[in-house]
C-alpha cells in the first residue's frame, strides 16, 4: 500500500480543514487506517484510527470531539476532518495503514506510511 497525504496548510485558529489520504494497492480496503502527527521536538502522537469498514473509530484525547476520521473504500481514500483547530494542533500529519483490519493506536503496528502533510495553525 502506498499512501499520499494532502490537505494541509496554514489555517487560522478555529478553522476546519480536511486532510485526505489517497491509497494505492488492493489491500487498502481491508486495512485499518490511522492518522498521527509530530510537532517539532516531540514524539509522533496518535490522532485517530478507523477499522477496515469504518465501523470502529478511536481518537487521541487531545482531538476527541473535534476531529473526525472516515474512509471511502471505493475511492481508496481516508479523511481526517479537523474542526476548531488550535495552535497546539500545529504538526506534520501522517496517514498510515496496517496489514490488519483492526485498529491500533501504536505507531509500531503500522506497516505503511505516507509522506506527511504540514498543518500550521495561527492564533
Amino acid at each position: 500500500v502506498q499512501l499520499q497525504a494532502s490537505g494541509g496548510g496554514l489555517v487560522r485558529a478555529g478553522g476546519s480543514p480536511r486532510l485526505s489520504c489517497a491509497a494505492s494497492g488492493r489491500t487498502f480496503s481491508s486495512s485499518a487506517l490511522g492518522w498521527f502527527r509530530q510537532a517539532p521536538g516531540k514524539e509522533r502522537e496518535f490522532v485517530a484510527v478507523i477499522n477496515w469498514n469504518g465501523a470502529s473509530t478511536y481518537y487521541g484525547d487531545s482531538v476527541k470531539g473535534r476531529f473526525i476520521i472516515s474512509r471511502d473504500n471505493v475511492k481508496n481514500t481516508g479523511y481526517l476532518q479537523m474542526n476548531n483547530l488550535k495552535p497546539e494542533d500545529t504538526a506534520l500529519y501522517y496517514c498510515a495503514a496496517r496489514t490488519y483490519s483492526s485498529p491500533s493506536t501504536s505507531t509500531n503496528t503500522y506497516a505503511y506510511w505516507g509522506q506527511g502533510t504540514q498543518v500550521t495553525v495561527s492564533s
